[in-house]
């Protein structure tokens, strides 16, 4: 390797090296070098900089086998990102994350195809991680989400369809995996404002229709979730609030020091408090569902300011009459849940089980005889009226000749 080389292409290079050691070891010193690096008060990244490490960070997952070993590395690159000491570094590591994909994406073969899947994953979850590291802060989320859409969605990105409708599939899934717990329906509304608007003026259908079905659909199926899950908070909640009014009121009950000397020296009492304390804990944490069907962490939504942000959108004028038309759509929905009103699953009814498709071919079989059988019928019918017709045919025949006969012998 040339000594002249700039070091972010010395480490591009040995990134995508044969040997799976050479790699691991340049990613290592590729950490360090971003840590130090951006410690400095004058020193950071240039675009072109970090466009040449994502392309061997790109190679270094190409070359990788094996899935586990796969994921690792992904888990890896993707933490790289809180490596960057300053904020303006971590956004432009980013940045150049998805323009890499963009350029690189039409030359992955089906058989890579499922890691970069996955790389694309624990990246964008990793973005949620760090704006809810900096407390998400309303100027980090926009600038994440100005981001995102104008290297993503943007008609001017000229992102591949397999890297939309991947990022759209998976937003509000890794974001509910970060921040379901503590993002409020205010803020999940303004995480996908942006997939609103996109939605209402895109002139791309097909593009409309992956995000309401990837978006608000998915809002609109996970709607009974969501509302188990805030109930058994309030619950919580509730609980929580009880025991600590409990104890409160122990406390004023027994309410001298004598009292309180007592207590400390009485086990029974002591043990009550733990179980209390230990009660009011797991209360407070409010577990998720553990069902075996299980959909994961769901986000809270108000659906009223849903229904109310897009029909403001989709009511504007020089929106696409599709737009229009499948935005309504999902505004009625959304004002059904508002009201309570939960979206009937009829499809269950038009699907029929294994049994049923077989008394179904059966009947089919049975109809299909019963027609063979009267087509069968129906020949042989029609072969002994023309038997009969020609025989009768020919007796005339004889007839008329006998009768000739009889008049010359006359």
């Amino acid at each position: 390797m040339a000594a002249g080389l700039a070091p972010e292409i010395q480490l591009a290079q040995r990134l995508a090296a044969n040997e799976q050691v050479d790699r691991a070891r340049a990613l290592r010193k590729l950490r360090k070098f971003i840590s130090a690096k951006t410690q400095r008060t004058a020193g950071g990244f240039s675009h072109d900089e970090l466009l040449k490490i994502w392309k061997g960070l790109f190679y270094c997952m190409w070359m990788q086998d094996k899935p586990l070993r796969q994921e690792d590395l992904g888990n890896t690159i993707s933490q790289l990102i809180h490596d960057f000491q300053n904020a303006e570094a971590q956004h432009l590591f980013l940045q150049t994350f998805w323009q890499t994909m963009n350029r690189e994406w039409n030359g992955i073969d089906r058989l890579r195809l499922d890691k970069f899947y996955m790389l694309i994953r624990m990246v964008l979850n990793q973005s949620f991680e760090l704006v809810k590291r900096n407390g998400w802060e309303e100027s980090q989320i926009d600038l994440l989400l100005e981001m995102l859409m104008k290297e993503i969605l943007h008609p001017d990105s000229h992102a591949p369809n397999g890297v939309k409708f991947h990022f759209i599939d998976l937003f509000l899934e890794e974001l509910a995996k970060v921040g379901a717990e503590e993002l409020t329906a205010d803020q999940n509304l303004k995480f996908i404002d942006p997939l609103c608007r996109i939605a209402a003026k895109s002139k791309d259908s097909t593009l409309v229709e992956v995000i309401v079905q990837g978006i608000f659909e998915t809002i609109i199926d996970q709607a009974p979730f969501a509302i188990e899950d805030l109930m058994r908070e309030l619950k919580a909640n509730e609980k929580a609030n009880k025991q600590t009014s409990r104890k409160r009121s122990r406390k004023q009950d027994r309410g001298t020091k004598g009292m309180t000397s007592s207590q400390e020296d009485d086990p029974e009492l002591e043990e009550e408090e733990e179980e209390d304390d230990d009660d009011g804990k797991k209360e407070q944490r409010a577990p998720r569902r553990k069902s075996t069907g299980d959909i994961g962490p769901v986000l809270q939504f108000n659906f009223e300011a849903v229904a109310d942000r897009l029909f403001e959108l989709s009511s504007r004028q020089n929106i696409p009459s599709f737009n229009r038309n499948c935005l309504y759509k999902v505004v009625r929905k959304f004002q059904n849940l508002a009201k309570g009103i939960f979206p009937r699953i009829d499809f269950l009814n038009d699907v029929s089980t294994d049994e049923d498709d077989d008394m179904f071919s059966r009947k089919r079989k049975r109809k299909r005889r019963m027609r063979a059988k009267v087509g069968k019928e129906g020949d042989g019918k029609e072969k002994s009226r023309a038997r009969n017709r020609g025989e009768e045919s020919g007796m005339k025949v004889e007839r008329k000749k006998k009768v000739k006969n009889r008049k010359k012998n006359n």
